[in-house]
Parts: structure tokens; C-alpha cells; sequence
């Protein structure tokens, strides 16, 4: 065999092994929590199709589970969410856990109605055993922010938030929202969120003008101060 038909042999086992590779890797993997010390791992495979009823599909997915942590999981139920390629919400089904040992992996089936393709999934905590509740992220709170008028910078407990109108997600407990446009005095909103606060909520701080006037002269000086110019 010439030495570029052996390459060709060569380069013809690789793109079969990558596709294969490619074939068995998961759709996606979400490590729960997100931040902080990783307690869960689940693997999602590809989502086949196996029956359909009008406009409702059921996927069934290939899953996998894998405790991290260093104790044992009594149990723990988790929502799981499915999104089309809009990030629209398609679908919702169950994965329930049961004794998962130190370091354990359990694989299973999961099976889930949605009303279109899904693309990405995502989980949500539905119950946790009292050795896990350390590791329960904090709750957030969707609240819309915005001003009168719209287009103020926001920052919140000190960091930039973007301008609002703007959607935030808060924890409980307080917060201080901080609001700055030109031309109007800078503006700052203690607010507290309690533990009973649901999500759709909203809150609207009103600018004052400027205390300082400012006007340009032709020779393009700029003058500034309270009350009126003279001549």
C-alpha cells in the first residue's frame, strides 16, 4: 500500500470514529446547581419522536444522572422544561430521584409530551430531601424595573443592570436600585423582597430635572446654575 493510500485508509477511519464519536454524544448536559458546588449532573441524549396525538408529540430521551456530590441522595424531584428554537416553553415532564449513592450514576428513560420540536431542555427544582437544602440555590424574583423617563442607566447593589425598561432577577431580602440619565438628578430606590413576593412584578422611579440650568453661549461657552440667566 502507497503511503497516500494508506493516509486515504487513515482519514476515512477518523471522520467514521468522529462521526460515530458525534452520534453518542448527549444533547446536553446541565449541571445543577449552576454555580456554586455541583451536586447533580444530567445528561440528556438525542429526544425521538414516538407518538403524536393533533398537535401534541411524545419524545422519549435517553437520560443520565449522576450524583457528585460526597453524601448520599435520599430523593429529589426536578421539573423538566422543554424549549423550541425560539426559547419558547413546549413541554414539561418529571424526573424523580431515590437513592443515589456517593458517586452512583443511574440511567434511565425519560418521557415527555410537547406541542413542537424541541431544541434545548432545562431544569427546575420541584423537591429536595433536608440533606440537600444547603445546596438549593437562591429563589430569584422577576421584577421589571423602569423610570420616568425610560433610558436611565440602572445599576443594582452596585452593578451595572443595563437601562430600563429592564427585567431583573432579584433574591430576597433588600436591594438598592440606582437610577442616572442626563439632564436629571440621579435617583436611588431601596427596595426589599420578601419571601411571599411572586414573579411578574414591577416598580417605576420618577426623575427629577436637573437642579442645575445649562446654556450655551455663541462663542460656545456653557454656563450652569440654579434660577434664571440674566441678559
Amino acid at each position: 500500500m502507497s503511503s497516500r493510500q494508506y493516509l486515504r485508509v487513515l482519514l476515512a477511519v477518523f471522520l467514521t470514529l468522529s462521526t460515530a464519536y458525534a452520534k453518542d454524544q448527549p444533547a446536553q448536559v446541565i449541571t445543577w446547581p449552576e454555580s456554586g458546588t455541583p451536586v447533580l449532573r444530567f445528561s440528556f441524549g438525542k429526544f425521538k419522536e414516538i407518538g403524536s396525538l393533533g398537535n401534541e408529540r411524545t419524545f422519549m430521551t435517553d437520560t443520565t444522572a449522576e450524583n457528585l456530590w460526597g453524601k448520599a441522595i435520599s430523593n429529589a424531584s426536578f421539573s423538566l422544561y422543554l424549549f423550541d428554537k425560539n426559547k419558547v416553553r413546549i413541554g414539561e415532564g418529571m424526573i424523580n430521584l431515590s437513592s443515589m449513592g456517593v458517586g452512583e450514576s443511574v440511567k434511565f428513560q425519560t418521557t415527555i409530551a410537547a406541542s413542537g420540536s424541541p431544541a434545548s431542555v432545562s431544569l427546575v427544582v420541584k423537591y429536595l430531601p433536608p440533606e440537600l437544602g444547603p445546596a438549593r440555590p437562591p429563589r430569584l424574583v422577576s421584577i421589571t424595573v423602569n423610570s420616568v423617563p425610560q433610558g436611565a442607566a440602572l445599576k443594582v447593589d452596585g452593578s451595572e443592570a443595563g437601562t430600563t425598561p429592564k427585567i431583573v432577577q432579584l433574591t430576597t431580602g433588600k436591594h438598592l436600585l440606582e437610577f442616572n440619565k442626563e439632564g436629571f438628578n440621579a435617583g436611588r430606590f431601596p427596595m426589599e423582597i420578601s419571601s411571599d413576593d411572586s414573579s411578574g412584578g414591577s416598580v417605576s422611579y420618577e426623575l427629577g430635572a436637573s437642579a442645575h440650568d445649562t446654556i450655551e453661549l455663541r462663542d460656545g461657552t456653557v454656563l450652569s446654575g440654579a434660577g434664571d440667566f440674566g441678559d
